[in-house]
């Protein structure tokens, strides 16, 4: 850590806090990801899906970088040091009164949907695709946060509180956890109608009401999608009244008809149905980088790899990817942690953000 100056909090998750620097090698800047939890050896930060993950997907335009692994093993202190963007989807957004240029949009999504066909290309999906996991420079997009992250391989169920709740598609919130790689996909329409809109689109207080708000837009599922949820499900009863939703379209007058059309099929109730990134990278509402998506239009391969094997909670893996840089003995990092603390808490500004969605003060994470 002595290798970076410390200038602001960008902002704190429940794992992590995010620290704007700059190096005192290069004078470039840079975001550091100081992990919460503590690691017992190097073998254990190398098994960090975000690590593993990183240095599966990595070099990749839209994926952020990780430039470098910062390990003190006698504290048992982690930092990631990543590229500094802008700022997040989110912060783009927020507490604006009139609507941005489509053009400016479609160009955003098309680069999340690069990201999203390579990390799904590559036997990953990411699991919590919303607008702060969605970082912007001038007209680069890069995604990022991939802690929660798994190899589609992997056997269900998944983690059923996955996700931000109003993110989270149907089938993530109406069984134990037997969801797969197209519900990054229906995170994506979310994030495409929110940046459209200027608001979101399932703003769910709980889990029942984010259902409700589904269905009071999407209309309610086919009873027969209904009992295969069912058949899957253990901690509720599935039972809905049959409704009409009442639709995207009166939502978004002002979006074209091809972007109405492409979160519609990014937000189809039956996973099989619903569009994969290569078919959304495709679609004609991305016409003019047509040339762009030629290369793209095969089907994603799903490859068993490393990570599939490795990721397993309490597993061992010795096999690691390609390393970025191999975790370091820092003995500085301890010291330089704790005045660290102390300086954010007392001299810098406090980054809590009133949110337009909720009435209580909250932190957003850049991460």
């Amino acid at each position: 850590m002595h290798k970076y100056r410390l200038i602001s909090k960008k902002g704190e998750g429940t794992f992590s806090e995010v620290l704007k620097a700059q190096s005192t090698v290069t004078g470039r800047y840079v975001a550091i990801k100081c992990m919460k939890s503590h690691f017992d050896n190097s073998e254990q930060v190398n098994n960090l899906r975000e690590i593993q993950a990183l240095r599966r997907l990595s070099p990749h335009p839209n994926i952020i970088k990780l430039i470098e692994v910062i390990y003190d093993e006698p504290t048992g202190r982690l930092a990631l040091v990543f590229e500094l963007m802008d700022l997040n989807m989110y912060e783009w957004i927020k507490n604006r009164k009139s609507h941005l240029p489509e053009s400016k949009i479609k160009n955003y999504i098309f680069q999340l949907l690069k990201a999203i066909e390579h990390t799904h290309t590559n036997g990953i999906f990411h699991r919590d695709i919303k607008p702060e996991n969605v970082l912007i420079s001038n007209d680069a997009l890069k995604l990022a946060d991939l802690g929660s992250c798994r190899s589609i391989n992997s056997k269900q169920p998944f983690t059923e509180y996955i996700s931000t709740r109003w993110y989270r598609p149907p089938e993530c919130l109406l069984t134990d956890g037997y969801y797969g790689f197209k519900m990054d996909l229906w995170g994506v329409g979310c994030v495409l109608f929110e940046v459209i809109a200027l608001f979101p689109l399932f703003p769910g207080k709980n889990e029942i009401d984010q259902i409700k708000k589904i269905h009071n837009i999407l209309g309610t599922p086919s009873q027969e999608l209904l009992q295969r949820f069912q058949k899957l499900a253990t901690h509720m009863e599935i039972k809905f009244p049959q409704k009409e939703g009442s639709g995207i379209d009166p939502l978004i007058p002002h979006a074209s008809e091809s972007c109405r059309d492409l979160i519609k099929k990014l937000l189809i109730y039956e996973e099989d149905a619903r569009y994969t990134a290569v078919q959304a990278l495709n679609h004609p509402y991305f016409r003019e980088f047509r040339d762009d998506t030629s290369a793209i239009s095969h089907t994603p391969s799903i490859p068993d790899s490393d990570f599939a094997a490795g990721e397993k909670e309490g597993k061992n893996n010795k096999k690691l990817f390609p390393t970025i840089n191999k975790p370091v003995k820092n003995t500085s990092f301890s010291k330089i942690s704790i005045g660290m603390d102390k300086s954010i808490s007392k001299n810098l500004p406090h980054l809590k953000q009133a949110s337009p969605y909720a009435k209580k003060t909250i932190y957003k994470p850049y991460y």
